[in-house]
């Protein structure tokens, strides 16, 4: 499998909330992310829902792009070439894969540029609506 086939005619969608990443005591309910391992744990949050109180580190400031497609297991190099793409634009990532698809935060001020460089692969861009605080 091409990961170019997956770019062409496929769509990646900027999310409406602002994200921040989270070093933290404590699992979050809020979360659109926990990630735990053996020595810390990771939340991706909305920035108006960070609990301040277990935060031990704070990073915020990230747009969530998704890409609204089914990627198998058996494909090879598709965040890899997200990555290698935006890294040539000096763009920084935090990636995140889900089962299906996978997620590249980057700092809202790149999300211009990082759009611009993910329709040159072939991706079509959409910007989420605001639905009023879901993640």
């Amino acid at each position: 499998m091409d990961p170019s086939d997956f770019f062409e005619g496929g769509t990646m969608t900027v999310s409406a909330a602002t994200y921040a990443v989270v070093k933290t005591e404590r699992s979050d309910p809020d979360a659109f992310a926990t990630i735990r391992d053996g020595t810390e744990t990771t939340v991706v949050v909305e920035e108006g829902r960070v609990d301040e109180a277990a935060a031990v580190e704070i990073e915020r400031g990230w747009k969530r792009l998704t890409f609204e497609m089914v990627l198998p297991f058996e494909l090879v190099g598709f965040l890899a070439r997200v990555a290698g793409a935006l890294a040539a634009e000096d763009i920084s990532v935090f990636a995140l894969s889900a089962y299906s698809t996978d997620h590249v935060l980057v700092r809202e001020g790149d999300v211009a540029a990082a759009a611009t460089k993910l329709e040159s692969l072939g991706c079509a861009v959409e910007r989420a609506e605001d639905s009023g605080g879901g993640n």
